[in-house]
């Protein structure tokens, strides 16, 4: 395993900001020309990054010959843009560095669990506007993610709104700028492949959230794979014992969302 830190330092980054790799060894007993690599933003409101949605994600994609980045992005009372170029920020090491780590550069996605969601889904509406590659000094092409992995996310500013993410992601200018971070009206052509899982009785991220971006997805003729489980409270995360905060948490049915987004990753 290849794992390390590599500190992260966007216009406004914390001091804790950085991203943890978690890359398969390559071996000649082992097939490694080219693996997909998952970016993951855990959830947390934008208040903080989940420990529940970071590593326990980033060991099963490995288990499945998946590489995985874990980014502990800036939180409040940092604001847009800062997490969004960390986020950037690892797409592009992913990119230049994906020879030395056996790393599949057409195959790389962003994955993210609530509002680490709604970051993961901003980054794929987001990606090439001059903002990002002008903060980073690169090209855009280089931060282009191939495909999005979305589970339970914080998607619109409108009245299914998460209001505390949001708060905490726009600060004072939560009021002027709340519609610019409403993620279903901001699908274009350049919106990667997305994958969404959600549960119908999630009572603090409504399922509405996922079902305005799969109906956007679907206006623009995005690629998309959608699930939605009929029980399980917010935050499930793998939805089993090993992530699971408390019984109610462990949700075998729901528990099957990685496999199909394994399955989606390989297919891309």
């Amino acid at each position: 395993m290849i794992h390390k830190k590599v500190p992260l330092s966007a216009p406004g980054s914390a001091d804790y900001a950085a991203f943890y790799t978690y890359f398969i060894d390559q071996s000649p007993e082992l097939p490694s020309a080219g693996r997909p690599v998952v970016i993951i933003c855990p959830g947390g409101g934008y208040q903080m990054t989940s420990d529940r949605e970071a590593e326990p994600i980033a060991l099963q994609f490995n288990a499945a010959g998946i590489n995985a980045i874990i980014v502990r992005y800036s939180v409040a009372p940092a604001r847009f843009p800062t997490a969004l170029l960390e986020v950037a920020a690892a797409v592009r090491y992913v990119r230049e560095t994906a020879a030395e780590h056996g790393c599949d550069p057409n195959k790389i996605l962003v994955a993210g669990f609530s509002a680490g969601g709604h970051l993961a889904a901003s980054y794929g509406n987001f990606w090439h506007r001059a903002l990002i590659s002008e903060a980073l000094g690169c090209k855009r092409d280089i931060l282009k993610p191939n495909g999005q992995i979305l589970c339970y996310p914080v998607i619109t500013s409108g009245p299914y709104a998460h209001q505390g993410s949001m708060q905490n992601l726009l600060g004072e200018r939560y009021e002027a700028e709340k519609d610019s971070q409403s993620l279903e009206n901001f699908v274009t052509e350049n919106t990667p492949p997305t994958f969404i899982w959600h549960t119908q009785a999630d009572p603090v991220v409504p399922v509405e959230n996922a079902l305005l971006f799969l109906s956007a997805l679907q206006k623009a003729g995005i690629r998309t794979e959608f699930h939605l489980f009929p029980d399980g409270e917010h935050g499930l995360a793998l939805c089993s014992a090993f992530t699971a905060a408390h019984n109610r948490q462990i949700q075998p049915h729901a528990a099957k969302w990685m496999e199909l987004a394994i399955e989606f990753i390989h297919a891309l």
